[in-house]
């Protein structure tokens, strides 16, 4: 394995980093609708979104590796950009299994001008599909769907008989209801409703591989985006120790403020290796859910070590709403429940390790 970024990962990579850290100059305080409109558009004009899709859209070539780059700098701006549903889940996985007329429905969201959210299975589907005379019928509801709040389009998980299928429904459908909800850093998620939402079979898609692989891309992109923001808050950590004297000595220099910062960098590099061990197996077509479970373990349990520790390290600077490190401590708390806790991926593995060869 090598994770050592590739030459076009390099490119994403630095694309992203400049053009969002020249947002946050310019936008030091946003609001918590997680969705910037603007910056949406500046992605797409700078051909972020469509750059890390796999063929056949518009003849690009990168694929996991290359969004796990781009996720990794917005989670280091806390940007509101939902690159994570919209294209490292919805776009990524319409245009792996969708057919011509699916893919199409991508151009306006590649163009930064439209956005989709995933509702996907958790402990087992929220909504159930039935095949009608015309197409399907969906029904159900699935609460904390992320970035759906403003979504213009869902990628909906349903149950079908003894089987899952994938369906694209559009937020103006008849039948469909979006309820926003707070969570702990913002106001983008939603709870979704479908009442007898019919679906035509051309949104469909039946692939039995298709539901696994969209929710292994959605358990990445929260680790990358993890990753980024813990790799941020770390970076200001230390320069706040290095600088902020008590005693007429930087507390940098105690050894219990550099012993929890070391723990912490231990910790910043476990979620780095975990993530681009699975995110390298899932580029290469190998199985990779014990490796995604470890992922999401270490996404998890240092999240919240490292959080807290740069909330402790700052004191009460840490928690002010007009400091961005209170930014950093929601979103990494998001994410440390977002795709469940560790312990539930500790359970998970160990059901994986238990299970008979």
């Amino acid at each position: 394995m090598d994770f050592e970024y590739t030459e076009a990962q390099r490119d994403l990579s630095g694309l992203a980093r400049e053009l969002l850290t020249d947002w946050a100059v310019r936008n030091p305080r946003t609001d918590d609708s997680g969705f910037d409109p603007e910056l949406w558009r500046a992605m797409a004009g700078a051909g972020l979104l469509e750059a890390a899709l796999p063929e056949p859209v518009d003849g690009g070539g990168f694929g996991v590796l290359e969004q796990c780059a781009v996720l990794i700098e917005i989670g280091r701006t806390v940007a509101p950009a939902p690159y994570s549903t919209s294209i490292a889940v919805v776009a990524a996985t319409l245009a792996e299994f969708g057919d011509d007329l699916l893919v199409r429905r991508l151009r306006p969201l590649l163009r930064g001008e439209t956005t989709f959210a995933a509702a996907l299975a958790r402990d087992c589907a929220a909504f159930e599909a039935e095949r009608g005379e015309n197409g399907w019928c969906v029904r159900g509801s699935q609460s904390v769907v992320a970035a759906g709040a403003f979504a213009d389009g869902f990628l909906i998980e349903a149950r079908a008989g003894a089987n899952s299928i994938l369906l694209v429904v559009d937020r103006a459908a008849a039948g469909v209801t979006v309820t926003g909800q707070q969570v702990v850093n913002g106001t983008d998620a939603a709870i979704l409703e479908l009442r007898e939402v019919q679906v035509p079979d051309g949104d469909v898609i039946l692939a039995p591989e298709a539901p696994g692989w969209a929710r292994r891309r959605a358990a990445l992109a929260v680790c990358a985006h993890q990753l980024g923001v813990l790799e941020r808050a770390l970076e200001m950590t230390a320069e706040y120790a290095r600088t902020r004297k008590q005693f007429d000595k930087p507390i940098g220099a105690f050894q219990a403020v550099r012993q929890r910062l070391a723990d912490a960098y231990i910790d910043v590099e476990a979620v780095r290796l975990t993530l681009w061990q699975a995110a390298w197996r899932e580029s290469h077509g190998l199985v990779a859910e014990a490796e995604i479970d470890v992922a999401k373990f270490w996404a998890a349990e240092a999240g919240h070590r490292v959080a807290h520790t740069a909330v402790h390290v700052h004191a009460s600077t840490g928690i002010y709403l007009d400091y961005p490190m209170q930014r950093y401590f929601t979103a990494a708390k998001r994410a440390e429940f977002e795709s469940g806790t560790a312990l539930t991926h500790l359970r998970g593995l160990g059901a994986f390790l238990d299970a008979p060869v």
